[in-house]
């Protein structure tokens, strides 16, 4: 099997086979078979992905080179052709559908009734082992009593009294609970997912000056693929040929389709309403950036949330005290029977139930919203941190800031230094650079590239040559502090003139100043009401940082609620205050969106990107606003406070039902296979509780 190793950690490996290397069935089988070799301790094949998700262990195997070189043997004359449901229950139980299951089960309690006593105890005591052995091998490994172990005494002492149906009752909702956990569990991890993976089989390319259908798995970088009016675009890639209007909501909330024509991006997963694209295909397959997300979510669970990890804690340590009511109720009574019922109620079940699938729900909600959240524990730190930290450019501005004026000096022509700042800004993909491209283009300044390499240092400026003549374009910092290129009388008056109004981009070619290009960085039409919402919200402080200087920078928080205004910084100076701020505060969450954010939007306890920002900003965040609005950040905060209420809300209910099951299970008043009915219910109905939405519906897809 062909595979490519996407993500690597000790005892942990993430391949990416060819698409369409596996089917469901098959992806059993394969699991299956790997899951048999030495050292590999468990093994997750996905078909939607085509990927391999593989835990072993150094030292019981051959390790990490074993691992690779069995999936690299595993020919598809191997997996092909097995029915992947034949396999044991353990292995496919899971991915079963839950009807198939519940049927299965029902089919089984209706043909045991009719069986004779002895045979029936029989298969009592055979469906029993695996209880037992579960029971017996957790207990080893751990040295201390948990839900298995829980669940093998409460079968182990049911049979012992002979009471053989009991036993077969309890083992059939025990088996139905741990069913129901595993298909909602996986269910929400799924159509979180899904929401985002695409499916497509075929598709049409254009070759040799003919339009051919074939294969995903034929498909190449470089190929031209066509898409029709209707269709979802499958690649990644840049518009060769054709004009149309493309659907964005799927991956960016954007409710309005937007207009691509030659030269612009598309992206997997958004649809072509109008016209017809031939696209070149720059990404497909694990490559896209809907994938991507895919990918993400599919790992997200292992950034479990402070309280789902606390909730597990707690289940397991509750469990000594199931034991020790059993063993007080034999103790003081004398009544097995009585006994047992404490065994059946435990509140360990429905704690590791629901408060995964709280976060998990409230995770698809988020993207529904155009928030990707990459983990639990980020909901639970948005929602207690009092301190918000934004980025001006970009992120508290629209991320499409204008060129006002155009002012040359020393000789240079207005023309001049536009075009020459548009040829060196092409490079990087900042919201300032875009500006300058854009505008040259509108004013239809061609150029052709002259200089040398081109040398762009964050948050500092950028740097190249014309033949001898060295070119610097940046802030005021970079051109006068950093490389002594010092403005006349006459030049800092005019610039003084303008830096009120506007943020300035100084252009030097050698030791003069050429000109300045005034930005004009309009306030985001939702960011006022985003940050008085926040306040309202119980946010303490917020803070805005800009490498900006500082006049625009007080210009555009006068208009803002903001606490606190930080100018001309750089990356290392955001990533100080991100420090100090920690210091003091309940958790700090950080929003920007350039290549000079990434360090702040990494140290702070949570940091949120904009889908318009840096490719290596979105990277690092914890979240990122998939539809560019600055208000989901309020629903991100919703979103946090809300699952914590209903996680809390769900340890009440928990802790009471099964309470009150226990007080009932000891005193006799119900047996134990009604005990571990009920107490089966009362997990459903947390399940469920879990599941629910916490924000009200949206009617569009516009800003709320």
């Amino acid at each position: 099997m062909e595979y490519i190793i996407e993500h690597e950690l000790p005892g942990r490996l993430r391949l990416r086979c060819h698409p369409g290397s596996f089917n469901l069935a098959e992806s059993r089988v394969i699991a299956a078979i790997l899951e048999t070799q030495p050292g590999v301790a468990s093994v997750k094949a996905s078909h939607r992905t085509g990927s391999l998700l593989i835990h072993y262990g150094e030292k019981d195997g051959g390790g990490r080179d074993f691992v690779l070189k069995a999936v690299s043997l595993l020919d598809k004359s191997y997996y092909s052709g097995i029915d992947g449901n034949e396999l044991s229950e353990e292995t496919s139980g899971v991915e079963r559908s839950f009807g198939e299951t519940l049927t299965g089960m029902l089919t089984g309690v209706a043909i045991r009734s009719f069986l004779p006593a002895g045979l029936r105890a029989t298969l009592a005591v055979f469906r029993a082992l695996p209880f037992l052995r579960r029971g017996a091998g957790s207990l080893c490994r751990s040295l201390r009593p948990n839900v298995a172990v829980l669940d093998a005494s409460a079968v182990g002492v049911s049979l012992m009294r002979k009471d053989f149906r009991t036993a077969s009752i309890i083992m059939t909702l025990l088996r139905l609970g741990d069913t129901l956990e595993e298909w909602t569990h996986k269910k929400s991890r799924e159509s979180l997912a899904d929401s985002l993976a695409l499916h497509i089989d075929k598709l049409w390319v254009r070759r040799n000056g003919q339009e051919l259908e074939i294969p995903a798995g034929e498909l190449e970088i470089g190929d031209f693929v066509v898409v029709r009016a209707g269709s979802v675009i499958p690649v990644d890639g840049v518009v060769e040929a054709g004009d149309g209007m493309v659907d964005h909501s799927a991956l960016t909330g954007e409710s309005a389709p937007v207009h691509r024509e030659p030269g612009l991006s598309v992206y997997a997963g958004t649809v072509l309403e109008e016209g017809e694209l031939v696209i070149r295909v720059t990404a497909f397959d694990s490559g896209t950036r809907v994938r991507k997300i895919a990918d993400m979510i599919d790992e997200s669970e292992e950034l479990k949330a402070v309280v789902q990890n606390r909730a597990e804690k707690m289940a397991d340590a509750i469990v000594p005290w199931s034991f020790l009511v059993a063993g007080v109720t034999w103790f003081l009574t004398g009544n097995v029977v009585r006994a047992t019922a404490a065994l059946m109620v435990d509140y360990s079940c429905a704690l590791k139930l629901s408060t995964p699938l709280a976060i998990l729900s409230a995770m698809r909600e988020g993207t529904k919203r155009g928030i990707l959240i990459k983990g639990g524990r980020f909901m639970e730190a948005v929602a207690a941190a009092d301190t918000f930290v934004f980025d001006k450019t970009g992120t508290l501005t629209v991320s499409t800031p204008s060129v006002t004026k155009v002012i040359p000096f020393e000789g240079w022509e207005r023309d001049e230094v536009l075009r020459t700042a548009a040829c060196l800004e092409e490079h990087f993909p900042h919201s300032i650079a875009r500006a300058v491209v854009h505008q040259a283009e509108i004013e239809g300044l061609q150029h052709i590239e002259k200089h040398s390499t081109v040398e762009y240092l964050a948050a500092h400026g950028i740097v190249s040559r014309i033949g001898d003549e060295r070119l610097l374009l940046g802030s005021a910092h970079f051109i006068i502090e950093d490389n002594n290129v010092f403005p006349t009388p006459e030049q800092q008056k005019i610039i003084d003139g303008e830096a009120d109004r506007y943020s300035i981009l100084y252009l030097a070619a050698g030791e003069r100043l050429a000109g300045i290009i005034c930005i004009e960085d309009p306030i985001r039409p939702d960011a006022q009401d985003t940050v008085r919402r926040l306040h309202h919200a119980g946010v303490r402080r917020i803070v805005m940082l800009t490498g900006d200087n500082d006049r625009v920078a007080r210009s555009v928080a006068s208009k803002l609620d903001v606490n606190e205004v930080r100018a001309q910084l750089l990356p290392e100076d955001k990533t100080r205050i991100i420090a100090e701020l920690k210091e003091g505060s309940r958790g700090v969450v950080m929003v920007g969106d350039g290549v000079n954010d990434s360090p702040a939007l990494a140290g702070a306890d949570v940091g949120v990107a904009m889908k318009s920002g840096a490719d290596i900003a979105r990277e690092v965040a914890d979240l990122v606003l998939t539809g560019n609005r600055l208000g989901a950040i309020l629903d991100a905060r919703r979103l946090g406070d809300g699952v914590m209420r209903k996680i809390y809300r769900n340890y009440v209910f928990i802790v009471s039902a099964n309470s009150l099951l226990l007080a009932l299970g000891v005193s006799g008043v119900i047996s134990p296979a009604v005990s571990a009915l009920l107490h089966n219910l009362s997990t459903v109905g947390a399940g469920i509780y879990a599941l629910t939405p916490i924000l009200p519906q949206r009617t569009s897809h516009g800003n709320d």
